[in-house]
């Protein structure tokens, strides 16, 4: 029974590391489009939703299940418990990727202002910190974490730094308005991301050492 059980745990893992590649790929996909405005593109992410949905559905009633049948304690029951924060964590994450999309064909009919900014690079931010969370995650391995707030205060600097240099250019021609206004959307919906990245990692942290932090 306890090694049955260890399966089961070890597949549960499995299905959250399976919506993070999901998840992670639906943002990073959606960075895509915005960068090469491509509207099709944009649409497969789209439907990538009800999927992130059923993971997400499916992923909780395991959890539950374990917790009723095998009355878990100690590791065990904090992996539980971390994997249905990590869950919730990456739905939203896989949500701001779609959202991303929505604005793509609004910005496709004409070039990028300012070669849209700063935004591939605080995306690319994002993501590192995504991937790092989930091999912590995998891996039960904070080491690759460690530097995970100081990676977040990278990107909070960016989300200023992308407005102000949107304000820049909307002043510049009002003509610019409208599309450097969905520029700081995206940096908002990039920073979120790399909110719930470190909301992600307070669970691995948990998860392995029993602490609880909080990364601010």
């Amino acid at each position: 029974m306890v090694t049955k059980f260890h399966t089961e745990i070890a597949s549960l893992k499995g299905d959250v590391l399976a919506m993070g590649r999901l998840a992670q790929g639906m943002l990073r996909q959606s960075m895509v489009a915005l960068k090469a405005q491509d509207v099709t593109l944009a649409e497969t992410i789209g439907e990538e939703k009800q999927k992130l949905a059923d993971y997400d559905d499916e992923i909780e009633q395991k959890c539950l299940r374990l917790i009723a049948l095998n009355q878990p304690m100690a590791k065990d029951l904090r992996t539980i418990a971390a994997s249905m924060k990590v869950i919730a964590n990456l739905y939203r994450i896989g949500r701001y990727g779609k959202d991303i999309t929505i604005v793509v064909p609004d910005l496709a009919g004409a070039p990028h202002v300012g070669n849209l900014v700063s935004l591939p690079h605080m995306g690319e931010v994002v993501d590192g910190m995504i991937t790092d969370v989930m091999v912590a995650f995998e891996r039960e391995d904070l080491s690759v974490i460690a530097d995970i707030q100081s990676r977040e205060e990278v990107v909070d600097a960016l989300r200023y730094s992308i407005f102000r240099e949107c304000l820049t250019y909307m002043m510049e021609d009002p003509k610019n308005i409208t599309r450097c206004t969905n520029y700081v959307m995206i940096a908002r919906y990039l920073e979120r991301c790399g909110d719930h990245a470190c909301k992600i990692a307070e669970k691995v942290h948990y998860m392995v050492t029993g602490d609880r932090i909080e990364i601010r």
